[in-house]
């Protein structure tokens, strides 16, 4: 709370004391200085500390009927908006314990009746100034904050479109459509957060890495760039020659994000879990899958996740060479896969969360005009 000026840029000083004497001194004291303001007992001293515009500082007597000083101190350096404004205690109590528990209630000052006036203006200038130096830090540092807040949404930002560009580029060569991508993203997502209390995942899944590993899924098929139109495209069954070639998009995926960052030289956090999930989500569990035969626990667990959500949608979405699967069939060839292709757990999971992957696949289906375009784009290659 910056320091509150009137017109005339005077401070405001709230003097709290039960005795009308008091008040009119200290009033005749203050009055060429600072805007004074005052209240007879400890309710009505704290409704005007709440009220706008704000005293910058408090004069409080101790010994006052119903609500002491030390109680008045307590409400309002317990209150976030009233707890920077200093207060001084001015009162006749003058033994050390009196002062000692002022200052432990968060009192700036103790001041002992009767006052001496020069004292008094002495203290409040002091205490002022401290209180204008602290508040133009505190602005400063919430300046700060929210530049640092903004700056970080900005990167953020940068970090989300760069993502998606990345992958919406790979999607304009492959014959799946971008929806495929929003949807892995969102299975991945589901299954990490159901998983994240598991005893194998708890480490390793919290709510930063799940982020993560939402904007990193869709770059886990981003090597299809680097494979020939007539494999990439073709409409039939690959030759195992043809898929030996298909098969190297994990590696050049991988290696593609890490000259990315060798150009910044520096790794990227963020593009950690991408260089995993593009890389290893052909891993199987059984130590069947590509690139290198990984096994069990030895796959990271990014793949292993984008390895369901990646299944699971290529089983249920239409190609223009195929049908899908149903939602039932594709639940069923998922959990057949349990402890061979995919891990145990996590097909667990998958199975509670059927319906959630169902819904997700419903809420970014492909259209016929999703799927229509792709064919244009095949008749146009086999041409």
């Amino acid at each position: 709370m910056s320091q509150t000026l009137n017109p005339e840029g005077k401070a405001i000083v709230l003097v709290v004391d039960d005795t009308p004497d008091n008040l009119s001194l200290m009033s005749r004291v203050l009055k060429d200085s600072y805007v004074v303001k005052v209240a007879i007992n400890g309710e009505r001293a704290i409704r005007i500390a709440r009220t706008e515009p704000r005293p910058d500082l408090i004069l409080l007597d101790i010994m006052m009927p119903g609500m002491s000083g030390y109680e008045v101190c307590a409400e309002l350096k317990g209150d976030p908006a009233t707890a920077a404004i200093p207060i001084i205690f001015l009162t006749a109590l003058n033994d050390t314990e009196d002062e000692k528990k002022g200052l432990e209630l968060g009192a700036s000052d103790f001041i002992t009746k009767p006052v001496n006036p020069p004292i008094v203006l002495a203290r409040i200038a002091t205490h002022l100034r401290v209180k204008a130096a602290s508040d133009f830090l505190r602005d400063k540092n919430d300046f700060l904050e929210r530049e640092v807040e903004k700056r970080t949404r900005e990167v953020q930002a940068i970090q989300d479109v760069t993502t998606m560009a990345m992958a919406s580029l790979a999607e304009t060569r492959d014959s799946d459509t971008g929806n495929h991508i929003r949807r892995t993203q969102y299975y991945v997502k589901v299954l990490a957060e159901r998983l994240c209390d598991h005893p194998r995942f708890r480490m390793f899944l919290d709510d930063q890495t799940i982020s993560k590993l939402f904007k990193s899924a869709p770059l886990h098929d981003i090597g299809k760039v680097g494979i020939p139109d007539r494999i990439l495209l073709k409409p039939g069954r690959l030759t195992p020659e043809e898929f030996e070639i298909m098969k190297t998009h994990t590696t050049l995926g991988r290696d593609a994000i890490v000259a990315a960052e060798r150009q910044l030289g520096m790794e990227v956090d963020f593009l950690t879990y991408a260089k995993q999930i593009a890389y290893s989500h052909q891993e199987k569990w059984d130590g069947s899958g590509y690139p290198e035969g990984l096994s069990g626990d030895a796959i990271p667990i990014s793949a292993r996740l984008m390895a369901v959500a990646d299944v699971y949608d290529a089983l249920i979405s239409r190609r223009v060479y195929k049908p899908g699967m149903s939602h039932e069939q594709a639940v069923r060839i998922i959990v057949e896969g349990r402890g061979s292709h995919f891990d145990p757990d996590m097909v667990d999971a998958f199975e509670q969360l059927a319906g959630e992957f169902h819904e997700i696949a419903a809420r970014f289906a492909d259209t016929d005009a999703d799927i229509e375009a792709k064919a244009n784009s095949l008749s146009l290659y086999q041409q």
